[in-house]
């Protein structure tokens, strides 16, 4: 007779007034109660508003149905025998299938204690015996919006994943090119170091990333002279890299015929042409030819090897720094705009007359402009103090000295721009 009394309640409960039906965003509701006249009072509402609506007597049931059929939300009840509606709460947040399920718990219990054990579990929502039908509706409809926002979220995250695997694989292909860039611009620099009997060249070429701007190098001219250059190129990355490989080939050490600094003698051979005559054609060139926002700054020169006499021409790159064998520290050069800016621009050739045993050092702005942690910049006076420092030291060994100093300085060895520079050892004639 009390199951039939139960049987009563349900029949009475369906005559209340029940939610309208609504096209509902969860598709599945799990009801698990071991009262099946429970069950089914809960399940006439659900069917009533749209759902697909499964049964379970226990908690063992219930996670049965969840590994058969995707469940959108469960409505347990918390006392059960067996395994109780928090159990199974435990057991189903436990599942390794990635699916979310909204858990609503039924329960007579009001305590805060009891009510904090069940959030801890893992359940979303309660429900308090005995259910009336308004309340279960907003409850189900408060679970649809939450398992509305966490598919969405969901949905995105996958778009972001597949978006970031694609961006992932794409910068490995990038990264590999820039690698071979890298390679090729250092091809561009051949031979750091030289010797031309009386006078010997080095240079050092250090991107701050996989390729720069910057562009040292040094050509023959005749038995009597040689040619040298220090470029930085506006900006960094593969568009400023792009400019120093053109600029490379119009300075071509193997193609004397193609090199601007190079004029034919009527005797035969090349002599030197005025460095800056050669700047005043590349700013034509930028200007009229090369479609670019770019610029650059520029050293060009070329030293007679008998007399140490250097001409030069500087177009807004930072000023040489002459080393006399006796120990004191020049600068020398004029300054002058940079090459690209503006085609008024002019230049004119300055002389640095070098004697035996004098160096002759061009340095790109990012060794001038290097910054510390404190926000110092090195500047000329600390570059001279470095030059001081190592004095005895010629050659790649020289550079190699100066690179970690710089990274001293700079207390790190990743420098935030590209570093360069072009030395002129001149030991004079030899006996």
């Amino acid at each position: 007779m009390r199951e039939g009394q139960v049987v009563a309640k349900s029949t009475a409960a369906t005559r209340l007034p029940i939610p309208e039906a609504v096209s509902p965003t969860a598709q599945s509701v799990l009801v698990v109660d071991d009262s099946r006249a429970q069950r089914r009072i809960l399940s006439s509402y659900l069917g009533r508003w749209g759902y697909r609506v499964f049964e379970a007597a226990s908690g063992a049931e219930a996670l049965a149905l969840c590994d058969a059929h995707p469940i959108d939300l469960i409505v347990s009840d918390w006392m059960m025998p067996g395994m109780t509606g928090l159990e199974f709460c435990e057991h189903f947040r436990g599942r390794e299938d990635g699916r979310f399920g909204y858990f609503i718990l039924l329960t007579s219990k009001s305590e805060k204690v009891e009510i904090a054990r069940g959030l801890d579990v893992g359940a979303d929502d309660f429900l308090t015996k005995p259910v009336t039908a308004t309340e279960l509706r907003a409850r189900i409809r408060a679970g649809e919006r939450i398992l509305h926002m966490e598919r969405e979220l969901t949905q995105k995250n996958r778009i972001i994943s597949r978006t970031l695997d694609q961006i992932s694989k794409l910068y490995e292909v990038l990264d590999r090119d820039l690698l071979e860039a890298r390679r090729l611009q250092q091809s561009l620099v051949p031979e750091r170091h030289h010797e031309f009997g009386t006078a010997e060249i080095s240079l050092l070429l250090r991107p701050s990333g996989r390729v720069g701007g910057d562009l040292v190098g040094f050509f023959p001219i005749n038995e009597n002279a040689f040619g040298f250059y220090s470029i930085d190129v506006s900006g960094h990355g593969i568009a400023a890299a792009l400019m120093t490989a053109r600029l490379a080939g119009h300075f071509s050490g193997s193609s004397t015929s193609q090199n601007l600094a190079l004029k034919p003698r009527k005797r035969g051979g090349f002599a030197a042409r005025s460095p800056a005559a050669v700047a005043l054609h590349l700013n034509t060139l930028m200007l009229r030819e090369m479609e670019t926002d770019h610029y650059f700054t520029m050293l060009l020169g070329h030293l007679d090897l008998t007399s140490g006499c250097a001409v030069m021409a500087q177009c807004g790159h930072p000023h040489p720094i002459i080393h006399r064998a006796g120990g004191r520290i020049e600068q020398a050069g004029t300054g002058g705009l940079p090459v690209g800016l503006i085609s008024a621009a002019l230049w004119q050739d300055f002389e640095v007359q070098l004697d035996p045993g004098d160096r002759l050092l061009m340095p790109s702005d990012g060794i001038t402009e290097l910054h510390n942690s404190r926000g110092a910049m090195l500047d000329d006076e600390g570059l001279s103090d470095l030059l001081r420092r190592n004095r005895t030291l010629t050659g790649p060994a020289f550079f190699e000295a100066l690179t970690w100093d710089l990274g001293v300085f700079a207390e790190d060895e990743d420098f935030p721009d590209d570093v360069s520079a072009v030395l002129l050892d001149f030991n004079g004639l030899r006996a």
